[in-house]
């Protein structure tokens, strides 16, 4: 108040690019993937670049402004001016001009040669987030001694973090932090900066020094107390390591896990630890105490739990009424190998605190398979196999059975075990279900729950909620069944089901995966499932779920097809997938999980889609060429999946029967006519229409109609599908399915 011109602004973050040098000239290249700092509708903040004397130099420019036109212009003019350096195939010298490979940024970094170059610093002004360039005293202070870290180091239990990262990808579907090595990160303590590992150590030394401050409490007290702050520290290094980057859309930190892998940052975000802004030590301190809070409360008048470490697959206690279990997610998270990101700062801060804690944190790093004991982490990981996938796949798939074999053991003849799954992956879930019905089980009910947060489904290996299976023990007299009342008793149990799930509001892959639970219970309750077209085959659980998945895919096409009278019998399978993916995903990025599953239930493939019938792109390249009427965002992950666009589709094929004389998907004869309609030829639409038989096909209408009420509204597409449809309307093309459109 006394001098209105000073006004605080306390930094929040400080963003650094990675830096190269140039294969061609020599000079250090920031490597950038965006210079956006901020864009979002109202603000949009960029970083710019100016090259002098053969060195980059940094700047920020506020108000960019925005392109006039359409949303495809808009998208181009947007991704010019914050293009970074980086690309697919490796980084531009905004020097000369050169690119340097992916191969030699990988050996760069192995010599020890990669760089950090602060590029801005984010503070909290009066209205929200602002940014400015790096003073001289920014890059000072983030400079910090080799002797300052190991003097520091020396009073924390085993030192500086040099533990290593391991080298092999653990699977086809989970890359870990392996990939993290190849760029000469291998070890967990070159994974922060300096200044991270001197604010990370400083504060495992504090919060190893409160025993000494509180030696007058008892001694469950300061346990707890040392254990709530670890638990602080943990969710700290979260927001605090060299593999966070910053969002600029949210403007927030994106901490270290935002999915289940440590990929390479190039732009890394480091967090002021002090900030009670966004990643900060108070802030990660009232998470911790709403959750300590939250559960002391809830478990008030429960018994006391008892806390142990015991592999799943020795005896257990016997005699339980209940056993809950969420098991590993078979090769979709390296679970064991992501722990030590956190395993590595416990095990500093916890040492000595009790023998129980020194127990379980005796190992430099988390446990793995053991191959000499037979025993372990149960995943499914052929980079412990030396690469064998038939041997991981059996190991995982014995693991489960023997696990669920022990729970089986312990309960009670009327005992039950939960099973909480969330694994979007078909093959996943038909070695969950065979294991638990080998295990003499039988499953009785699911129940989907929303669990699962947002920002840890996008991208993932799971669904957006947990599937709850409760299981049964199988008596002991149960008889083997038959394939046909198998299958009739499975569509009885789940139709009344699939439609409470469905008025519940649950779609996607939830709502398939919501029908298994009363599924199998017709299937589980007979040890073995025979076959009565083929004496001595029995029916697995792989083909009972497929049909299953496709009893439940032609539910949800009814219900987005009835109010047009269509039958989802009738409708061929690539147009039944195009509903399913348009209906829940629209045109935007979807999970490739999700769309391997659906699929999967028309009995498709994903590669199939994507290539032969032209119907899906595969990461970026989906958001490169979207049409004009796609809203504005991010392009995607690579592991994402988009539908490609109708105009996009421009196969000479397209609407025409295949080789074997079988008849084009409606889909695709509802993109023919759309091309053949902005072609502004009416005859060529009705000759069409006539030779595909497409003037009074009720189901074709149906189509129309369901693809026209996904399309944005306002968009070419709509305009293009309302014009087609009243052309038909117009012809009295399918009338008594028409009627309900008015």
């Amino acid at each position: 108040e006394a001098n209105p011109r000073w006004v605080a602004k306390p930094v929040v973050a400080y963003l650094w690019a990675r830096t190269a040098e140039c294969g061609g000239c020599r000079a250090e290249i920031p490597l950038l993937k965006t210079r956006w700092l901020c864009k979002k509708p109202g603000k949009r903040v960029r970083l710019t670049m100016d090259v002098r004397d053969s060195r980059v130099e940094f700047d920020v420019e506020t108000d960019v402004p925005t392109a006039s036109g359409s949303a495809a212009r808009k998208r181009a003019h947007d991704g010019a001016m914050g293009a970074g350096t980086m690309s697919g195939s490796g980084v531009e010298c905004p020097c000369c001009g050169s690119v340097t490979r992916m191969a030699e940024l990988r050996v760069q970094g192995r010599a020890g040669r990669l760089g950090t170059r602060m590029t801005a610093v984010v503070v909290d002004g009066q209205t929200g987030k602002e940014y400015r360039a790096p003073t001289e005293r920014d890059i000072e202070a983030a400079k910090v001694g080799r002797d300052e870290l190991a003097a520091l180091y020396a009073e924390v239990p085993f030192g500086v973090p040099l533990e290593a990262i391991s080298v092999n990808r653990p699977s086809p579907n989970a890359r870990g932090a392996s990939g993290l090595p190849k760029y000469g990160f291998d070890s967990w303590g070159k994974l922060f900066t300096d200044r991270q590992l001197l604010a990370l150590g400083t504060i495992v030394r504090e919060i190893r020094a409160v025993r000494a401050e509180v030696e007058e409490y008892p001694e469950e007290w300061r346990e707890a107390l040392v254990a709530y702050l670890a638990c602080i520290l943990s969710k700290l290094t979260d927001y605090s390591s060299a593999v966070c980057s910053w969002d600029n859309g949210r403007e927030t930190l994106r901490q270290t896990f935002a999915r289940f892998a440590l990929p390479m940052v190039w732009d890394l975000c480091e967090v002021n630890p002090l900030s009670a802004s966004t990643g900060g030590f108070h802030g990660m301190a009232d998470w911790v105490a709403r959750v300590v809070n939250h559960t002391l409360s809830a478990t008030a008048a429960a018994p006391p739990p008892e806390v142990a470490i015991r592999s799943a697959i020795v005896a257990q206690p016997l005699g339980l009424d209940i056993i809950c279990t969420d098991p590993p997610y078979y090769d979709a998270i390296p679970y064991s190998d992501l722990m030590d990101f956190f395993h590595i700062w416990l095990r500093r801060t916890l040492h000595g605190l009790s023998p129980e804690l020194d127990a379980a944190f005796a190992e430099p790093l988390g446990p793995k398979w053991s191959r000499e004991d037979g025993d372990g982490e149960i995943v499914d990981q052929p980079g412990r196999w030396d690469g064998d996938v038939a041997v991981s796949k059996t190991t995982y798939e014995e693991g489960m059975f023997r696990a669920f074999r022990r729970c089986h053991d312990s309960l009670n003849d009327d005992g039950r075990l939960v099973v909480v799954f969330a694994n979007k992956n078909p093959e996943a879930w038909e070695t969950l279900s065979s294991a638990l019905i080998r295990s003499g089980f039988t499953i009785t009910a699911s129940w989907p729950i929303q669990t699962e947060m947002p920002n840890k489904v996008a991208g993932g290996a799971r669904l957006s909620s947990s599937i709850w299976l409760v299981c049964r023990k199988r008596p002991r007299t149960a008889r083997a069944g038959w394939e046909g009342r198998v299958l009739d008793e499975m569509r009885e149990r789940i139709t009344r089901q699939l439609r409470d799930f469905w008025d519940a509001g649950i779609r996607g892959p939830d709502f398939v995966w919501s029908a298994t639970g009363p599924a199998l219970e017709a299937f589980s309750r007979h040890p073995v499932v025979k076959r009565a077209d083929r004496p001595g085959e029995t029916l697995t659980v792989a083909e009972f779920l497929r049909s299953v998945r496709r009893m439940v895919v032609g539910f949800v096409v009814s219900r987005l097809l009835a109010r047009q009278g269509g039958s989802a019998t009738e409708l061929d399978d690539i147009t039944t997938y195009y509903l399913l993916h348009r209906s829940d995903f629209g045109t935007d990025p979807a999970p490739a999980g999700a769309c391997i599953l659906y699929a999967l239930s028309c009995n498709l493939s994903d590669a199939d889609l994507a290539g032969r019938h032209d119907l899906l792109v595969r990461g970026r390249a989906g958001a490169a060429g979207a049409n004009e009427d796609a809203a504005e965002g991010g392009a995607g992950s690579a592991s994402d999946v988009r539908l490609k666009p109708w105009a996009r589709r421009l196969g000479r094929d397209l609407g025409q029967p295949g080789s074997d004389g079988s008849g084009p998907p409606l889909i695709d004869c509802v993109h023919k006519v759309m091309h053949l309609w902005r072609t502004g030829e009416e005859a060529r639409v009705n000759a069409y229409l006539d030779e595909r038989g497409l003037r009074r096909n009720e189901l074709f209408a149906s189509v129309v109609q369901a693809v026209l009420e996904m399309a944005p509204a306002g968009s070419g597409e709509r305009a293009l599908l309302e014009s087609v449809q009243n052309h038909l309307r117009g012809d009295g093309v399918a009338a008594s399915a028409q009627e309900s459109f008015l």
